[in-house]
């Protein structure tokens, strides 16, 4: 079916939210070379100075954009993640009740596999962007179509996404915290749990994620409500992986000075966070400095894993006027270009700080100027494995957790049973297909901080490991 060129979020939101902050600051000039005092071999591209301290930085996709040759060359040379802006939402996958639909996801997916970037999951569930037929219905019946939605897509995509935004804003803005009033929540209350529950057994290898906008604020009752439900998810089992920040900022809703506060606090709970729609709106050395600070708390929160730009260049952008991203509409660098790569290539060979180890219950007055560390005993690496079999297949999901050291490379080796073959591998590189198996960080992935962790995956037919893998650090 035909895409929106624009994600929905630029009617999905009252009032429009961007945002400058107007700090002084000296930004070097768009497109200059970069020299850091703090890295002899600062990396000159977004996604490889990521990658460098084990993250990602990725870029909002349109498929009937990847028909433009500075489009796809800025997307294929800068960025090593990517997010679909329409392609995988629900009146995209299932126009009609029980047909699906996933080629233009598809053809952004096998893009992103080819230039070896990883994928995020762009939503399950939502109450915004559904199809007439599924506006059309209520009660149990919505639920099962949900349910049913959530399957059929994750199944589909199984083991080619690193993550998912399973739900995505289902809290209301204002002061209450309370849940945002959707025909999904008048099903009952536990519609965000039944959709995690759904997408862990269809997809057992992607994280998965809550994601939500005005939530980047530790005081505002929206980020406490969120908080609250990820908390009490993580204290009954619910399969919560990840909580993704939309991050859309100007001068009616400015980057807050408890950003990093917020990002540690979620992190504390037991989950990854990540900046998932980050634009901010503004021009010059206040949109650099804004730029600068979000990376920059990103960096010192270890379990933050990435950065996502809702979009490429300004003229791609929802909020085009406000030209809000890191290319101008010729695609030439700007001064945030070279702001957010200065504060990637910043990032210490190891992390100094990790989230607090008592997540707070109620809003500090002011966030920590030297949060907390707790660090990681032991060098090397340690790898577990999470199985989901079935009759004559599996899947496995590895995480890779560094000791006191950063991790430059890893290699985990593992033993299948008699008859199992790997059939499929993701974020790693396999050395054979049976017996014992050695698996490598990919090129995109061999940087792991020092307590961090990153995770790969295979498929196979047979019965798969149990034995716990060994790991082998460089």
């Amino acid at each position: 079916m035909n895409q929106f060129s624009v994600p929905a979020s630029a009617t999905r939101r009252s009032p429009l939210r961007v945002a400058t902050t107007l700090i002084a600051a000296s930004v070097v000039a768009a497109g200059a070379a970069v020299a850091l005092a703090s890295s002899a071999d600062a990396a000159t591209t977004l996604g490889a100075s990521a990658a460098a301290s084990g993250r990602y930085f990725g870029a909002a996709v349109a498929a009937n954009k990847l028909s433009d040759s500075t489009y796809v060359g800025i997307l294929n040379r800068e960025f090593n993640s990517v997010t679909p802006e329409n392609e995988m939402k629900i009146d995209a996958t299932e126009p009609s009740q029980g047909q699906f639909s996933y080629t233009n996801a598809d053809r952004i997916v096998s893009h992103a596999k080819a230039q070896g970037m990883q994928v995020r999951g762009h939503t399950l569930a939502w109450h915004s962007q559904q199809p007439g037929w599924m506006q059309n219905m209520s009660g149990t019946a919505l639920r099962n179509a949900m349910l049913n939605h959530v399957t059929q897509v994750a199944t589909h995509y199984r083991g080619q996404l690193s993550a998912w935004d399973v739900v995505n804003e289902a809290f209301a803005d204002g002061s209450s915290g309370a849940r945002r009033d959707s025909n999904l929540q008048r099903t009952g209350n536990d519609w965000i749990e039944a959709a995690f529950r759904a997408a862990r057994a269809a997809d057992p290898a992607a994280k998965l994620c809550y994601n939500d906008y005005n939530t980047d604020d530790w005081s505002h009752a929206k980020t406490q409500a969120v908080y609250t439900m990820v908390r009490d998810f993580k204290s009954r089992g619910v399969p919560i992986d990840c909580v993704g920040f939309q991050s859309h900022f100007n001068s009616n809703s400015p980057y807050p000075s408890n950003y990093r506060t917020t990002l540690s606090s979620f992190a504390a709970l037991g989950v990854d966070v990540a900046i998932t729609e980050l634009d901010i709106e503004g021009s010059g050395t206040a949109q650099a400095t804004s730029y600068r600070n979000v990376v920059t708390d990103c960096i010192a929160v270890p379990r933050c894993i990435g950065i996502t730009v809702w979009g490429i260049r300004d003229t791609d952008s929802w909020r085009s006027s406000g030209t809000p991203l890191l290319f101008d509409g010729s695609g030439n660098k700007k001064a945030a270009y070279t702001a957010a790569l200065d504060a990637l290539n910043g990032a210490p060979p190891t992390n100094p700080t990790t989230p607090p180890t008592t997540p707070p219950t109620t809003p500090p007055t002011s966030p920590p100027t030297s949060p907390p560390t707790t660090p990681p005993t032991g060098g090397g690496c340690t790898a577990s494995v999470t199985l989901n079999q079935w009759n004559g297949g599996f899947t496995a999901a590895i995480r890779v957790t560094a000791g006191s050291a950063a991790v430059n490379g890893w290699a985990v080796t593992l033993t299948l049973p008699s008859g199992a073959t790997v059939t499929n591998t993701w974020n790693a590189v396999a050395g054979g297909s049976s017996g014992t198996v050695r698996f490598a960080n990919a090129s995109y992935n061999p940087r792991i901080p020092a307590g961090g962790n990153t995770e790969f995956g295979f498929q196979g037919t047979g019965t798969g490991p149990s034995a716990t893998p060994s790991c082998a650090a460089s």
